[in-house]
């Protein structure tokens, strides 16, 4: 069996389209749509990232306002700049990369983000909102994932509630920022859902679930991580993971959690990296900027801090 090959990039642009046409609408009803990050240090990951969200930004016309601080900066002079951040006029979504160093806590820096301007839902007011079910933003990755399941859906003809309905979605990694979202997102779904991570490949009962998902979301960090033997031939496989390896010519590409080769050849259909849930990412993130830059609008005008249920865009 050959998996179908779900194309993210193709995706990616469709959803560009519309986010772009979302902006445009903002700008025309004079508001402000801009995107800060706050990168500390220098990882390679986070840098990668930066300049694809640089790149997005400029093409969708939207203000971009870096700030980078050293590795060695305190964690109160990093709360202060997204204190600053906060503060800006012109910035709608402030999005702080990570990882951080081990001497800063990564939740005393989200909880310093206005919840308006956080657009990856890493505050704990946007956290548990988005763990009831009425999220004011989806953070972007796994909302990706199931965007770009639920249009592969859409392409085979599947109907997606009978689909989820009866299915069982395992996620494989429990970050906050990709594995607990995507397991609320299939939760919201009404899927039937399993959480493992990383410790289950060390037990040796890691296949034990995997192999009885019908949709398998990795997003755990290990490069190779499922191997045909963790997947069943009804799968399908969203791979998330974006890790580095040395290329021909000393150059750095990018390779997933999933041995892309061997499990291709066995399940349903399946996402590359890179091009499957990355591209996907980096708009969803823009569109999230956009949202927010509309809810902050209305904030303006309405003098108090919106709690919407829904910021979807047009």
């Amino acid at each position: 069996m050959s998996a179908q090959v779900i194309d993210g990039r193709a995706c990616a642009r469709a959803l560009k389209e519309s986010v772009a046409a979302a902006i445009e609408q903002l700008r025309e009803g004079g508001a402000r749509t801009g995107l800060a990050t706050v990168m500390v240090g220098n990882g390679y990951s986070s840098a990668a990232y930066e300049r694809r969200l640089r790149r997005l930004a400029s093409d969708l016309d939207v203000a971009y306002f870096p700030c980078h601080l050293p590795a060695t900066v305190s964690q109160d002079d990093l709360v202060s700049a997204v204190s600053g951040l906060n503060a800006a006029p012109d910035v709608s979504g402030i999005l702080v990369l990570r990882p951080l160093p081990g001497h800063i806590s990564e939740a005393a820096v989200f909880q310093s983000i206005d919840p308006v301007k956080d657009i990856e839902a890493v505050h704990p007011e946007n956290a548990g909102r988005l763990a009831l079910g009425v999220p004011r933003y989806v953070p972007s990755t796994a909302a990706s994932a199931f965007h770009l399941l639920d249009k592969w859906l859409d392409s085979v003809g599947e109907d997606r509630t009978a689909f989820y309905h009866r299915s069982l979605v395992v996620v494989v990694g429990r970050s906050s920022n990709v594995g607990k979202p995507a397991v609320s997102l299939a939760c919201d779904r009404q899927a039937a859902v399993e959480s493992v991570d990383e410790w289950a490949s060390r037990t040796g009962s890691l296949g034990r679930h995997t192999r009885r998902a019908d949709v398998l979301i990795v997003a755990a960090g290990r490069p190779g991580l499922i191997g045909a033997e963790h997947v069943s031939d009804r799968a399908v496989v969203i791979d998330v993971g974006i890790n580095p390896r040395p290329g021909p010519g000393g150059r750095n590409r990018m390779v997933g959690d999933v041995d892309y080769e061997a499990v291709a050849a066995r399940v349903r259909a399946i996402t590359p990296v890179p091009g499957g849930v990355g591209p996907v990412t980096d708009v969803w993130l823009l569109r999230n900027t956009a949202a927010a830059a509309r809810a902050l609008s209305a904030r303006e005008r309405n003098g108090a801090t919106l709690l919407l249920s829904s910021l979807e865009l047009p």
